[in-house]
């Protein structure tokens, strides 16, 4: 979505956050640049389906000029932790630089309003273009190639869910702690930490590292039933639910 005015200007980074890939970075040293902030969680499902598109576009701008940073918020106790948050960038491949906004002080400044959520400014740090959730990848990256004077056809969709246009179905409600029961949805996530196993509706998932688990995905929307067991050693947050194509 564009921005309603063009005097929206991007927030400071608070001071002695911890950053990684990169040293402490400041706003007003992007300027002459078009910077993509991202707000995500590691544990949380959404933000991870949205980072095949962040890595792609900062591929094949960031020579051209763009700088994308991750602001990572943690929505779990698991993932609040800044070594935690290092080995997911790391585990991810996440090239470019994640800040850790450890006391949500970059989130309050934006008056964010979820995960995943992003913000395009130009190259004089206003606010050009923002999305909340999944999905309008092609809109942002048509923002982005606007603000770089460049004009490619946009990254294909990851997902079918992803494709403009696809219709989808409203999901069941994320639930805390280890659900079994009822569910619609296209996929069905749990957010878990500890080692061990977890097995949903007979197959067993191996859990090694915090983070988000992908336990059942459908071709589309499905009404299921979920039969969870979580093993020793693992301690299951919530189950998260992805809606599906019609």
């Amino acid at each position: 979505m564009r921005a309603p005015v063009d005097h929206i200007f991007a927030p400071p980074f608070p001071s002695k956050l911890p950053w990684i890939n990169s040293a402490a970075l400041r706003m007003d040293q992007q300027r002459g640049h078009p910077v993509l902030i991202e707000f995500w969680d590691f544990c949380r499902p959404n933000s991870l389906r949205t980072l095949p598109y962040l890595r792609g576009w900062d591929a094949r701008y960031g020579e051209a000029g763009l700088r994308t940073i991750g602001v990572h918020a943690a929505g779990f106790p698991l993932s609040a932790d800044p070594d935690a948050v290092k080995d997911a960038v790391a585990r991810l491949e996440i090239p470019y630089p994640v800040v850790v906004d450890e006391s949500f002080e970059i989130w309050q400044e934006y008056g964010n309003l979820g995960w995943p959520a992003r913000y395009l400014f130009d190259g004089e740090s206003r606010l050009f273009e923002y999305h909340y959730g999944e999905g309008a990848y092609a809109e942002t990256e048509q923002a982005i190639q606007e603000l770089l004077g460049m004009s490619n056809e946009p990254l294909a969709a990851v997902r079918p869910t992803d494709e403009p246009g696809a219709e989808i179905v409203v999901q069941s409600d994320d639930v805390a702690g280890a659900y079994s029961g009822p569910y619609e949805a296209g996929e069905v996530w749990a957010v878990l930490g500890g080692s061990g196993t977890v097995t949903a509706n007979g197959r067993e998932i191996a859990v090694t590292y915090p983070g988000a688990f992908e336990l059942i995905a459908h071709e589309r929307s499905t009404a299921g039933e979920l039969e969870l067991n979580v093993g020793p050693g693992v301690e299951c947050f919530g189950v998260c639910f992805i809606p599906g194509r019609a």
